[in-house]
């Protein structure tokens, strides 16, 4: 070729040596910024194109270039301009029009502007098909060992990211794969106890289930492979037949005239066998058995850690089954719908999980949580914390104190792992529902005239977290309550079924909130319809999610009851009645009242506590004759008695007040128990 140096400008296209075209060496002149590339008369008849079928730019010569050579030739190009280079060549294979394969050489001249910036590229084509130092004689067998070599290192970078056997298998069946090697079928087996299991076999077709387990001490070369440690190779079908006889039958109808059965050896023992069987007949050279050496090697690697990685994972996924509840208990009054979905990304088993105690009295307790992570060590934290959380409510806790104490559980395993959470009770003959959150999702509701709310709960930090970052005073996981109409649904989910692949968490919980709003009825159907979201949208976490219908028909909301019940030594109870109460009174039209309300209140709540044991129960409804009534419910017999205080006294003044604040007041026997009552008068609306 000609030295063009340092080519000045030049018209468009480019005008080579008429010397060039004597010497059969076509020219190309390629314009980057535009993409229109021009070949001279010499250059269509090199490549066996007509002037018609030439479309001007690069992608012109794609019928002419063999498949998975565009790539190669693309990534040349680029690394030349990228590395500031002035000149590039490459071979690379071809096909004329009648599909005869050949080889094509290039090379080209990049000019670049005064900014070193490319914009042109000139340079020749030629057929390489006879050239005796490159590819066509000779040199065909260096370009085979550059093709080769490239493959093998191409297949152990994809191999890098297979994380299950069949990631292994789908990557050794791939024609781009190891295809590009020259095998016409390629096999897979596994060593499974005594025996060679085979698990992959393509291109062929060639599936024998007489062969697919065969005993590692059988005359097999696959099994001879995985005894011996070394790799069998067969240069003739008449070496197969003599020396694999039982193999023979397979292999006769088929045109195969060679083939290599590599050993896969991970740590010093062989794991499994790669078969490669070839049309080509003939000895491997030294070179290429060094390739397959090398081939088999980055594949045991390969497959080993994908059975390591299978193996923890139906270890995870049998204790995940293990942590998980058996079965959601039948609960009197409620219907209740639980899924989880493991991740889809890599098929990670992680902490996600739920759980539905009875409490009795008509009452129930739900959970969700998530422990941060996806292997076993978040699934064996997960089951621990959520049989805790459950012992911590069943002793009788209050949600605010069992949440508290789940938190100083999982510091004390030091585990060095956080975990989020949601805890509900319900009163499901009052509807009162008490929740508390650990840095977890706020939950949702959606009531049975078919809106849908999102639920601003007040929260502490996630479980885990080191006990200086814990609020100051309190458990540090305050309690809000609410009331669930019949009809409603509450809606606990951990954050898997919000994420989405490069999006943002409040956009998927805006389509959550949507999917439920619209959603079925049906809490089964609702739950399929949400778990159906999470799989269409490809999150990449595992998800739990927990539906709680309280059953009965919808009605109109605004009279009540509302139900908080109070704990010996919980200071956050009273103070949160309070809070419920005026608020209540407000919305009843009430408001000018409503001191007088919370400090009848109050009194009947002190007494509980004060005077009993067991805590209480203070429930406010608006009864059918417009009065606001106030229970407060205890567990002891003992009658109150109303008595003077004298004008030092501390106490002894709570039921003169309430007789003074309230329009009637009294006291209901209730079982083992009493009830203290008060009403007052709603003043009736303006006309």
């Amino acid at each position: 070729m000609a030295d063009w140096g340092e080519t000045p400008e030049v018209d468009w296209p480019a005008r080579p040596d008429t010397s060039l075209a004597l010497n059969r060496l076509g020219t190309f002149d390629w314009d980057l910024d535009s993409g229109q590339m021009h070949l001279d008369d010499t250059a269509l008849e090199v490549l066996d194109l007509r002037p018609d079928e030439f479309s001007g730019t690069a992608s012109g010569l794609g019928p002419r270039i063999a498949p998975g050579e565009r790539a190669r030739l693309d990534a040349r190009v680029a690394q030349a301009l990228k590395d500031g280079r002035s000149h590039y060549g490459a071979y690379f294979r071809s096909r004329l029009r009648d599909g005869t394969p050949t080889w094509t050489h290039i090379q080209g001249h990049i000019l670049r502007g005064p900014d070193g910036r490319p914009y042109r590229i000139i340079g020749i084509v030629r057929d390489a098909a006879h050239d005796p130092a490159e590819p066509g004689a000779g040199g065909e067998e260096a370009e085979g060992r550059r093709r080769m070599t490239g493959v093998v290192e191409r297949t152990a970078a994809i191999l890098a990211h297979a994380r299950t056997v069949s990631d292994v298998t789908d990557t050794l069946k791939d024609p781009g794969a190891l295809g590009h090697l020259g095998a016409i079928s390629v096999m897979l087996g596994i060593v499974d106890g005594a025996r060679v299991h085979l698990v992959a076999e393509g291109q062929l077709g060639s599936y024998v289930p007489e062969i697919e387990y065969t005993r590692i001490d059988a005359a097999f070369p696959m099994s001879e492979a995985v005894r011996t440690m070394q790799a069998v190779y067969l240069a003739s079908r008449e070496e197969f037949q003599l020396r694999y006889p039982q193999l023979w039958p397979y292999i006769e109808p088929l045109s195969v005239r060679s083939g290599v059965y590599l050993p896969l050896i991970a740590q010093g023992r062989p794991v499994g066998a790669l078969g490669l069987l070839y049309a080509r007949e003939g000895d491997f050279t030294a070179e290429e058995r060094n390739l397959l050496v090398a081939l088999g090697s980055g594949i045991a690697q390969s497959l080993q850690r994908a059975m390591l990685f299978e193996q923890e994972h139906d270890l995870a996924e049998g204790l995940q089954r293990a942590m998980l509840p058996r079965r959601i208990p039948e609960i009197p009054g409620a219907l209740i719908a639980v899924r989880y979905r493991a991740a889809r990304m890599g098929r990670d088993i992680g902490g996600d999980w739920y759980d539905v105690i009875p409490l009795g009295d008509g009452r129930v307790g739900v959970m969700i949580g998530d422990v941060e992570g996806h292997d076993t060590d978040a699934t064996a934290v997960m089951g621990q914390l959520r049989i805790a959380l459950r012992a911590y409510v069943a002793e009788g806790h209050t949600p605010g104190t069992a949440m508290a104490r789940a938190a100083g559980f999982l510091r004390e395993l030091e585990t060095e792992r956080f975990a989020t959470c949601t805890y509900a009770e319900i009163d499901l003959g009052t509807g009162m529902l008490h929740i508390v959150r650990a840095g977890h999702l706020d939950p949702v509701v959606r009531r049975g005239d078919g809106s849908c709310h999102r639920i601003q709960v007040a929260g502490g930090l996630p479980l885990g977290l080191p006990q200086g970052e814990q609020s100051v005073g309190g458990s540090g996981y305050p309690v809000t309550s609410l009331e669930m109409h019949p009809g409603d649904t509450l809606v606990l989910c951990t954050d898997g079924l919000i994420e989405r692949p490069g999006g943002d968490p409040e956009t998927g919980m805006r389509e959550l909130m949507e999917s439920v709003r619209t959603g079925p009825v049906d809490v089964e159907e609702l739950a399929d319809l949400l778990c159906d979201m999470v799989g269409d949208a490809g999150g990449g976490d595992d998800m739990a999610l927990l539906l709680l219908r309280r059953r009965g028909t919808p009605a109109p909301r605004g009279g009540g009851p509302l139900r908080v019940r109070l704990s010996p030594g919980d200071p956050d109870g009273p103070a949160m009645a309070r809070h419920l109460i005026r608020a209540a009174v407000a919305a009843w039209g009430a408001r000018e009242q409503a001191d007088e309300v919370v400090l009848a209140a109050d009194e009947l709540m002190t007494n509980a506590l004060v005077h009993t044991d067991g805590g209480a129960q203070i429930s406010l409804r608006l009864t059918a004759d417009g009065r606001i009534r106030i229970e407060v419910e205890d567990g002891s017999s003992a009658l109150p008695q109303r008595r003077e205080a004298g004008d030092w006294a501390v106490s002894g003044r709570g039921l003169l007040l309430v007789d003074r604040l309230a329009v009637a007041w009294g006291v209901e026997p209730r079982g083992g128990g009493k009830s203290v009552w008060c009403e007052f008068a709603v003043p009736a609306p303006p006309a």
